[in-house]
C-alpha cells in the first residue's frame, strides 16, 4: 500500500505534539527576558540579544515567548512603551520628552505607533485627558 502524504493540517498537529510543553529552564529564561524588557524598556532592545540571553535561536525565542504570553516580544515591548507613554502624557509631560523617555528615537515614529495602538495622536490624547481632569 502506498504511503499517503500528510495534509498541512496533519503536519501542523503533529508538529504541535512534537513541540511538547515548554521546559522549565526555557520558561525561566523567557520570564527573565520579559522582566528585562520591563526594567529597561527605554533602552534600545534588540531581539537577537534577548534570544541570545535566553540561550535560544531568534525564531525559537519568539515562538516560545508567544506561547507563554500570547504576544511576540516586539509587540509586548511596543505595548509596554505605549502604556508608559499614556501614563506620562496624562501627567502632563511634553510629548517630545515622553517620546524619548520611553525609548523612541523619532517623534513621527512614536506618533504613528501611538495612534495605531490608541486611536489618538499623542496631542489628542493629551487634550482628551486634560479636558477630563478639569
Amino acid at each position: 500500500m502506498p504511503n499517503k502524504t500528510k495534509t498541512f493540517y496533519e503536519s501542523e498537529v503533529e508538529r504541535l505534539y512534537d513541540d511538547g510543553p515548554i521546559r522549565p529552564e526555557q520558561y525561566a529564561q523567557v520570564r527573565q527576558s520579559k522582566a528585562f524588557m520591563e526594567k529597561f524598556y527605554p533602552k534600545k532592545i534588540e531581539l537577537d540579544d534577548l534570544a541570545k540571553a535566553a540561550f535560544m535561536s531568534r525564531f525559537h525565542y519568539v515562538r516560545t515567548f508567544q506561547r507563554l504570553y500570547g504576544l511576540t516580544p516586539r509587540t509586548y515591548l511596543r505595548d509596554l512603551r505605549i502604556s508608559k507613554a499614556k501614563r506620562l502624557i496624562s501627567q502632563g509631560l511634553p510629548i517630545t520628552q515622553v517620546c524619548f523617555d520611553i525609548g523612541y528615537e523619532s517623534l513621527p515614529t512614536f506618533s504613528s505607533v501611538f495612534k495605531k495602538c490608541t486611536g489618538y495622536t499623542p496631542r489628542d490624547y493629551y487634550r482628551f485627558n486634560k479636558s477630563n481632569l478639569e
